[in-house]
């Protein structure tokens, strides 16, 4: 498929182990590549990021065919998978890097984060506020290839098994016709 037919959604989850898997998943997602955004340290390392002073969040640069999924499902489910009512946290792992955020690319982009967060915040679905920034995209750094494919690359490990499967596996039946066809 040819990259002028795809668009880019580029999400902060809080770590990006645990939403990579999800974003893999989807029918009309073509790439899901894990790293750093936001910030203002060139080609940062996960332990510059880790140390909390590159202003750059772990997120997801996701790569999809707008004719099979659109902008709008992709924040459905973005909101749905971690928790946007916690201020640089997500569970256990804590700092600006773990923020919920939308990098959006175009003024489309921003107008439907900040109308779904609009209506989410009004609908009562969250207990708090939520917290998410919408931040212009300006730039995404990958991160070192350890990161890449983790869930899939290290199903045995505690991590994976603890935090990241329960998490696919309730994703897997909410989001089910969303799912890719093997």
């Amino acid at each position: 498929m040819s990259s002028a037919t795809l668009d880019t959604a580029t999400f902060g989850t809080g770590c990006f182990w645990c939403t990579e898997a999800i974003f893999q998943q989807l029918e009309g997602v073509e790439k899901v590549t894990s790293g750093y955004s936001g910030g203002h340290v060139a080609n940062p390392t996960y332990e510059q990021v880790t140390g909390k002073q590159t202003g750059h969040a772990e997120c997801l640069n996701i790569e999809y065919d707008p004719k099979k999924i659109s902008f709008d499902e992709l924040l459905e489910i973005f909101w749905q998978t971690h928790d946007p009512t916690t201020l640089n946290r997500q569970g256990a792992d804590a700092g600006p890097q773990y923020r919920s955020v939308v990098f959006y690319h175009n003024a489309a982009q921003k107008q439907k984060a900040e109308q779904y967060k609009a209506e989410l915040n009004k609908s009562g679905a969250f207990d708090k506020p939520i917290v998410t920034t919408l931040e212009p995209f300006t730039k995404f750094y990958a991160a070192e290839d350890y990161h890449q494919n983790y869930y899939k690359n290290n199903p045995g490990e505690g991590y994976c098994q603890i935090v990241i499967r329960p998490k696919v596996e309730k994703f897997e039946k909410v989001f089910k016709s969303k799912l890719k066809k093997n």
